[in-house]
């Protein structure tokens, strides 16, 4: 019997799936793809190819020039505590580097996803010691020990895959930063390169087991207490059902304050922690080491502690837990949420309780009385969304024990580095990110009758910070009767953009009662709404004008 011939191979070509880029075009492209719209950056001979391949996508990434490189990192850092998502800097080699290699091990320190495009001398001379410009004995050394992730760059064709590996480490597990190097004769080479779509990210599966016995210990508890650390932040929900499930206390610590509202009496700082934390039977740490109140408040045979974490050596470095739980705290708090009623034993309101030891803490804290004074005149005048970033000053010291912090990322805190002068450029990274047009303030809601889009401006000053919001198209669409609804909140600020032809909606206070009433006011203008008008005010009924 005749053998039947191999199947022959079919033959792929690459020309449908690559385009010849340099391999800058290619990171920068793969960034893009991967929601990084902002490369806060100093410039230098090393990255200027870099540069030209940013002014070649500055329709879509904007370029945000410091005039050192330290603000270049501390910036991105801020963007990325304040928001959870991937940013990125770039800065020369060697001493640009250096300058910002406090930024990217602060990062690690906060899990903070940061990527740092740094250059490099010819590939070539690496490592050969000729006194380059910016040459560095063994930088990659040196950045493998900032970062979960590092490569260097060697051909145009395995940027965009790198640089989407990169990305994926940064957001895998326990977040951090990462790193790309170039060589200046890499970053302008041109190469076949297909652009790398994001990769998929691990999932860790929950174990069962461990939610069960979590469960039983946690509902057996008599003193419970929940620490939350920064792998809380993303989990506020979660944790707040909880806390009000075992009416436990909730310590936020640090970029944990927040994840439970200070609002909430179980919400407590520093203090107050630390007397719950010597009667507590069970502890159960989200997203956090616990190394001060384990190493420093002491533990004991009747202690119980329960550890949720990311990272699977974690719950080991500090003594054997009761249970540990592997990986985002959020799908592992909904499973426990889901298994821990069967479990859980009949609990009284603790709400007139933790008030009164609130009460008694603040009294004690007087003694601190100028420091408060002033964290109070900032709480007062920031939003209830409003962001502190917290400097390693007697105020920044202060406001870990007393400032209110009412929602997750709003108490950026410089991690266990606790870096002095971080503060400052982190914040403009902050400012920028939550004023800038990467930040979503349009959002827009399609499968109604009409399409509507709501545009916040509250944050904004000046029409020129609106003209990468589409702002002027949505209207022009809208005007035609093709683009639905566009509402805009707090519109003083572009209402030159409006034309002649829009509704506006005031909330004024009534001065019959100026502490409880507000008084709605509609007026039409333009023509197009003035022959809607009696139309809606027959639809606003006793509500009409």
């Amino acid at each position: 019997m005749a053998k039947k011939p191999p199947p022959k191979k079919k033959k792929i070509s690459a020309a449908a799936s690559t385009t010849v880029i340099t391999a800058a075009d290619a990171t920068l492209a793969t960034m893009l793809a991967h929601g990084i719209r902002t490369l806060y950056a100093l410039p230098g001979v090393q990255n200027d190819h870099l540069f030209e391949a940013a002014f070649r996508l500055s329709d879509r990434l904007r370029t945000v020039h410091t005039r050192h490189e330290q603000g270049a990192a501390y910036m991105a850092l801020g963007a990325a505590l304040a928001t959870g998502e991937p940013q990125a800097y770039a800065v020369v080699p060697g001493p640009g580097f250096l300058n910002s290699s406090a930024a990217l091990l602060t990062a690690y320190s906060m899990n903070a996803p940061v990527l740092a495009l740094i250059g490099e001398i010819p590939a070539a001379d690496i490592g050969g010691h000729l006194g380059h410009l910016h040459e560095i004995r063994d930088q990659a050394g040196i950045i493998e020990r900032l970062v979960d992730y590092s490569r260097l760059i060697r051909a145009p064709e395995k940027a965009s895959r790198l640089a989407a590996e990169a990305i994926r480490a940064m957001l895998s597990g326990r977040p951090g930063p990462a790193s790309l190097q170039c060589p200046i004769d890499v970053w302008g080479k041109p190469g076949a390169s297909a652009l790398q779509a994001p990769l998929p990210l691990p999932r860790v599966k929950i174990d069962e087991d461990a939610i069960r016995k979590a469960a039983k210990i946690l509902g057996a508890a008599k003193r419970p207490l929940i620490i939350c650390g920064g792998g809380a932040q993303h989990a506020s929900e979660e944790v707040t059902a909880l806390s009000a499930m075992l009416q436990a206390p909730v310590y936020g610590y640090r970029r944990g304050r927040g994840v439970l509202d200070s609002r909430d009496p179980l919400s407590v700082t520093v203090p107050l922690a630390h007397e719950l934390w010597g009667k507590a039977d069970v502890v159960i740490g989200i997203g956090t080491r616990m190394l001060n109140p384990i190493r420093q408040w002491g533990t004991d045979r009747d202690l119980a502690v329960i550890r949720i974490d990311a990272d699977p050596d974690e719950p080991g470095r500090l003594g054997k837990p009761a249970a540990a739980l592997i990986g985002d705290a959020k799908p592992i708090l909904q499973r426990l949420l889901d298994v821990l009623p069967a479990h859980n034993s009949k609990r009284a309101s603790r709400k007139s309780e933790m008030q009164e030891r609130q009460f008694e803490w603040r009294k004690r804290m007087q003694a601190i009385g100028p420091q408060l004074d002033w964290l109070d005149a900032i709480r007062a005048a920031l939003p209830d969304d409003g962001i502190f970033v917290d400097e390693v000053t007697q105020i920044g010291f202060a406001a870990r024990l007393a400032f209110p912090v009412y929602k997750p990322r709003t108490f950026l805190s410089p991690g266990y580095q606790d870096n002095l002068g971080w503060g400052f450029a982190t914040a403009l990274g902050v400012t920028d990110r939550v004023t800038s047009p990467t930040f979503t303030l349009v959002h827009s809601y399609a499968g109604g009758r009409l399409p509507v889009h709501h545009v916040d401006v509250y944050r904004l000053d000046r029409l020129s910070e609106v003209a990468d919001l589409s702002l002027a198209e949505l209207l022009e669409e809208s005007g035609t009767g093709k683009g639905g609804v566009v509402l805009v909140e707090w519109g003083d600020v572009v209402a030159a953009m409006f034309g002649n032809d829009y509704l506006e909606i005031r909330l004024d206070v009534d001065e019959d009662d100026p502490d409880e009433a507000r008084r709605l006011v509609i007026r039409p203008v333009g023509p197009g709404w003035a022959t809607r008008w009696d139309a809606l005010c027959k639809a606003l009924g006793e509500w009409s004008c």
